[in-house]
């Protein structure tokens, strides 16, 4: 069984992406980088910053850190909601809206403050995921998935992380914090992004 490492310390992101690549029945034993951390085998793995100005390039740049690093096979995302009042950001700065990456609460309520008097016509917002393979060899692959809706004034449901408790999916009436995780992942920008890997991840495994 290959090893293959999500370039993530995000708990709940590791879940969702084993969950969603369970059903393509790989054969990999996917781990995160605290995983590596807790085993010791790789020392201090670096956390990298994502410079670049495309969801694509920062999805690579963590890919590729950590397969040089680690020499196994890494995968990556780099994902965030785009809203159309606020010219399309936070964008892929929305880990870090608030200015503390990973602060969820705080950016989540950074971006209702910013739509306070947005009508509801006027709150459509996507989120977008590219998710990217990169082997120890150097070959790589990136595939990009996208989920368009609109943001809620208030939030609801228990389930996901991030923005999904304000973000109501075109169609639907419940938030993806109101779904439940496999209705999110059938979905969500996530789950296509990293459905459309699985062949590639197929391919280099």
């Amino acid at each position: 069984m290959t090893r293959v490492v999500l370039a993530s310390r995000n708990a709940h992101k590791v879940l969702e992406v084993a969950r969603i690549l369970a059903d393509a029945d790989l054969g990999i034993d996917l781990v995160g980088i605290d995983d590596l951390a807790v085993e010791g085998s790789f020392g201090v793995i670096p956390d990298v910053a994502e410079t670049e100005a495309s969801f694509a390039g920062n999805a690579l740049l963590k890919a590729r850190s950590l397969a040089a690093h680690t020499g196994l096979m890494a995968i990556s995302d780099d994902s965030g909601l785009c809203v159309d009042a606020l010219n399309g950001m936070p964008g892929i700065l929305s880990a870090r809206w608030s200015g503390k990456h990973g602060d969820d609460d705080a950016n989540l309520r950074l971006v209702l403050d910013q739509l306070v008097d947005t009508p509801t016509e006027r709150r459509g917002a996507f989120f977008v995921c590219a998710a990217a393979v990169v082997t120890p060899n150097g070959v790589e692959r990136v595939v990009e998935g996208r989920l368009d809706g609109w943001l809620t004034t208030e939030r609801r449901g228990a389930h996901g992380f991030g923005y999904d408790p304000v973000f109501v999916p075109d169609g639907e009436t419940r938030t993806t914090a109101e779904m439940a995780p496999a209705e999110k992942d059938a979905i969500s920008h996530r789950g296509r992004a990293f459905r459309g890997l699985a062949p590639h991840v197929a391919e280099l495994a």
